[in-house]
């Protein structure tokens, strides 16, 4: 379906709210973001299995939130947070809308307020 009167937004900004929307994946974007973890390592706090870790890991790799590396044995999972940038331009117009429209809220309400008086 085509999107008319809608600017183009970066294709991977459905890919990275998409990784964002779960829980599993943000803690360990936030564990990520205190330095690098093996599977191992990123599954210790969750009440899941290795192999359910490594699905979330390769979704959040899929979108460019992370990066594997290898070092011998182990792929350790690194932070990549420049995917993030395209969500947060988003989400800021998003923020000057509602500041603008609370404004104008601003405005009338001190607007009818004199005319009370």
């Amino acid at each position: 379906m085509e999107q008319v009167g809608y600017e183009n937004a970066p294709a991977s900004l459905d890919a990275v709210f998409s990784a964002l929307s779960d829980p599993t994946r943000r803690a360990i974007l936030t564990r990520l973001a205190s330095g690098d973890a093996s599977v191992n390592e990123l599954a210790a706090p969750f009440e899941m299995s290795q192999p359910a870790v490594s699905k979330h890991l390769k979704v959040l790799e899929k979108a460019g939130l992370i990066t594997r590396g290898t070092d011998r044995q182990r792929r350790p999972a690194r932070l990549n947070a420049a995917p993030m940038q395209d969500a947060i331009a988003w989400l800021e117009e998003f923020s000057r809308f509602w500041a603008s429209s609370f404004d104008q809220l601003d405005a009338l309400l001190e607007e009818l307020k004199s005319v009370d008086r």
